[in-house]
């Protein structure tokens, strides 16, 4: 059944009941008193009715809850507009095709996790020849030079590789970002870029689990890819993106 309704709130056991699952963790020990103050705060964050589905003792003066509730609270999706990024992917083969009769040489591609991210899951996922979700990392892609440089690359660094290798394209992959640190360490390598004199020569890319189009595009990147991103999604809009620089 297609629901086109503009006007819309959570659905747990029926549509339009409001209902939503919260889970989160109280610093005090778990008990009575404790379940009493989750309960308490969740009333305060405007559910009601509240019910305390799940209580653990999760170490020595922590609790972590469970917790349903009802919202009253409802959002109008015709005011609901999302900055994204829209790209005719191509295939591996495509891809590679198209960097050759637009481009007509390769294309030189580095790329790392910086600052004190040690998580290379999603940059390998697109960098190594393996792939992700059947589909063929960048190293694999004959019409691209691809440079894994890896993790807690200091940004300095990544400017440095790029200008020596003559980048095309730099890929960011933040994955910590606790505490927001991914936005100054995403801002300070555009200012890098830019001191270099360079910023407009790169095809600039950020990806990671909290990066949106939108976002990449506020701190002044080309374009920025979340969780799920294959491989060839970034190789089509590298390769696009400069074709397109190349006609202007």
């Amino acid at each position: 059944m297609v629901d086109n309704r503009q006007i819309i709130k959570p659905y747990g056991d029926a549509m339009d009941d409001g209902a939503v699952q919260l889970s989160f963790t109280l610093p005090l020990q778990a008990g009575p008193q404790a379940r009493e103050a989750a309960r308490r705060l969740v009333e305060k964050m405007g559910f009601s009715p509240v019910e305390v589905a799940h209580m653990a003792d999760v170490g020595t003066g922590f609790s972590f809850f469970v917790v349903y509730g009802r919202t009253q609270h409802s959002i109008d999706m015709s005011t609901v507009t999302v900055t994204q990024l829209e790209v005719d992917t191509m295939s591996y083969y495509a891809v590679n095709d198209f960097i050759r009769d637009k481009l007509g040489r390769k294309i030189n591609v580095v790329a790392a996790c910086t600052g004190t991210d040690a998580h290379t899951v999603g940059i390998d996922a697109i960098m190594n020849m393996k792939g992700y979700n059947q589909e063929y990392g960048l190293e694999r892609y004959p019409w691209i030079n691809a440079w894994n440089l890896g993790s807690q690359v200091p940004n300095t660094t990544l400017v440095a590789e790029a200008i020596r290798k003559e980048a095309d394209a730099i890929l960011v992959s933040q994955v910590v970002t606790q505490r927001d640190v991914h936005l100054p360490n995403l801002t300070q390598l555009v200012e890098l870029l830019e001191a270099e004199g360079i910023r407009q020569k790169v095809v600039l890319v950020a990806g990671g689990p909290r990066i949106t189009h939108q976002l990449a595009l506020e701190l002044g990147y080309d374009a920025g890819f979340g969780p799920g991103t294959t491989p060839n999604q970034v190789a089509t809009f590298i390769a696009r993106e400069l074709a397109d620089r190349n006609r202007t």
